[in-house]
């Protein structure tokens, strides 16, 4: 089976979409796109500012202007933002000529990656923990919706995680298909 014209992760904040899209782009030889950092880089400021500035319906809006853009870039893997799926008309961008991989991880995971990092906007409140759980609870049936795959990323090293992927991706032997076939049916 070839390999796809293009691979979207897609997640929670502190799911390694980052850091595992980095590596992962790195062993396939594709480009590795961050759409949070294009927008950063496009606007000349950081999210924070741009959400303090725009409100997070602005920013939403560059967001679906980016994944648009990020959808025509051939032999790539997307990093999205946690929040690009919210937005219905993004589904058929992160789709299009791509494998759409949930990267799924538990909500004690995702407090311990984001709790020190302020480059968050919708964590800078009294309550981090309340609103990843209610991002969580709105935001998993649509990640699960698009995905293609859906990996968990909890106590996993971001190299295991991306081998998992290509595994998945391109299982070479007969034991390999016959794993995916089966993990595929568990998260059906």
């Amino acid at each position: 089976m070839p390999l796809p014209r293009r691979i979207v992760l897609v997640g929670p904040m502190g799911a390694g979409k980052s850091t595992i899209g980095r590596q992962l782009a790195r062993e396939l030889g594709y480009h590795f796109l961050d759409s949070d950092r294009m927008i950063e880089e496009r606007c000349g400021a950081d999210i924070p500012w741009i959400f303090d500035v725009e409100g997070e319906e602005g920013f939403r809006q560059r967001e679906s202007a980016m994944v648009r853009e990020l959808s025509e870039v051939g032999a790539s893997v997307l990093a999205t933002g946690g929040g690009a799926v919210m937005k219905e008309g993004n589904h058929e961008w992160l789709k299009r000529d791509a494998v759409v991989v949930y990267l799924k991880a538990s909500l004690e995971q995702q407090i311990e990656r984001t709790r020190k990092d302020r480059n968050r906007p919708l964590l800078q409140n009294q309550d981090p923990e309340a609103v990843l759980r209610r991002l969580f609870e709105l935001r998993d049936p649509v990640y699960s919706h698009l995905a293609d795959i859906v990996m968990l990323t909890d106590r996993k090293s971001p190299r295991l995680v991306v081998r998992q992927i290509i595994n998945r991706l391109n299982p070479r032997s007969p034991r390999q298909r016959r794993k995916v076939k089966k993990e595929d049916r568990n998260h059906a």
